[in-house]
């Protein structure tokens, strides 16, 4: 029989298996674009609906509400019930907080309900769709081991990236700018959510004699590895983000005259533009090791700690993008860095739980802009970011001797 003969064919489970992941990244891609595309908003609400800065940053961060306790219920159910029935109902809440965004702009009760629904949205997908990920690309023979953690990243990344540049182009230029960017997203998803449909369980229901508040603990939370090295790191993967395309934008819209919803934008694509390619750039060094991949993340932190304070402080085009692209970077590598440590830590019971885990440890970061919002009353924004750079140092030396201290 000819070689021709023995490779798979089109249809051949096989083949199917393989490549099964890519009917989960969609989804997450969508989810993902939802998630983010009120970010770069923040000041167009701030113009047309005369929202103060607290009341923006409340919403922005109003998702956390909806993010946290799908990631930490979200996660271990899966691993109990299955990945299907808890992320095949994420892109069909993302649609519907889409809907609440575009038809209640004009009030606030209503722009926090769709941002809350757009959270359990996302943790669902966070945790529950990177594990399905993860397991799916495992089935691919062609995969390395850092694949599926490095695959899940890429997907959220990218819709986070471009669901704010294109909400932001739409709502500068585009008809009815508080409506238009939502019901792109809705377009977008219905796809995604019939592809979801199709993808393969990797991990079937179980009958399990244990209680159900028992599989909601996660033991592999306390390994001494996810202590020392992926904690110390985890709320600075999203406090870089929302610093780059939250934080740095609305305390420098005065370099954008009348563009400033396009330059919220813009620093959005590039700081998570830049954290999607530094992904694929440094794969060989979470390879080797994602302990040195996360220490050289957080150098980069405190790197973007000090453009962002500079930027500030004497407001400049060129070094507001510079520190997107730094804080964006750090992002980025820590991400990645982080969920590939996640999957080496876990068990297969409790990969969902554990993921959940890590990501609700990263959104604490992303609370940044209310906290900074907070203290401004008493504290400048560029001393603030300097005191982050102290932080960041601090995190750098727990994880460096963490690493070497626990070890693999």
């Amino acid at each position: 029989m000819s070689a021709a003969a023995n490779a798979a064919e089109p249809g051949d489970p096989a083949q199917e298996s393989a490549s099964a992941w890519w009917l989960v990244v969609p989804a997450m891609f969508a989810v993902a674009w939802a998630g983010n595309e009120f970010t770069p908003l923040l000041v167009l609400y701030k113009q047309l609906n005369g929202y103060g800065t607290g009341t923006v940053d409340v919403l922005l961060a109003a998702y956390v509400l909806g993010i946290v306790p799908a990631l930490l219920l979200g996660g271990p159910l899966s691993d109990r019930y299955g990945r299907r029935p808890l992320f095949v109902p994420a892109p069909f809440l993302a649609i519907a907080g889409s809907l609440i965004l575009a038809g209640g702009h004009e009030w606030v009760g209503a722009l926090f309900a769709g941002r809350v629904l757009c959270g359990l949205a996302l943790g669902l997908t966070m945790a529950v769709g990177s594990s399905w990920v993860v397991e799916l690309s495992r089935r691919d023979p062609g995969a390395d081991s850092g694949a599926g953690a490095r695959r899940a990243s890429l997907g959220l990344t990218a819709g986070f990236a471009l669901g704010a540049a294109v909400a932001a182009a739409l709502a500068q230029w585009g008809p009815a700018p508080r409506e238009t960017p939502f019901l792109v997203n809705v377009a977008l998803g219905i796809v995604p959510c019939v592809l979801a449909l199709r993808a393969p369980e990797t991990r079937p229901a179980m009958r399990s004699t244990t209680r159900l508040v028992d599989d909601l603990r996660v033991p592999a939370s306390r390994h001494r590895r996810f202590v020392r090295v992926v904690l110390p790191a985890a709320p600075w993967v999203f406090g870089c983000a929302a610093s780059a395309y939250a934080v740095v934008p609305t305390q420098t819209s005065q370099l954008a005259s009348q563009w400033t919803v396009a330059y919220s934008g813009l620093l959005c694509l590039v700081g998570l533009g830049c954290g999607a390619a530094v992904q694929i750039v440094a794969r060989p060094i979470v390879a080797r090791s994602s302990g040195r991949a996360t220490a050289a993340g957080l150098v980069l932190v405190a790197c973007g700690m000090a453009l962002a304070a500079w930027t500030v402080a004497r407001p400049h085009l060129v070094i507001a993008v510079v520190a997107a692209v730094v804080l964006g970077c750090a992002y980025g590598l820590l991400l990645v860095a982080g969920l590939t440590e996640v999957q080496k830590i876990a068990g297969p019971d409790d990969l969902a739980g554990l993921t959940a885990v890590y990501y609700a440890l990263t959104y604490v970061g992303f609370c940044v802009p209310v906290v900074l919002a907070v203290l401004a009353v008493h504290v400048s924004y560029a001393a603030m970011f300097v005191a982050g750079v102290v932080v960041a140092g601090v995190c750098l030396a727990v994880v460096a001797t963490g690493r070497v201290r626990v070890g693999p």
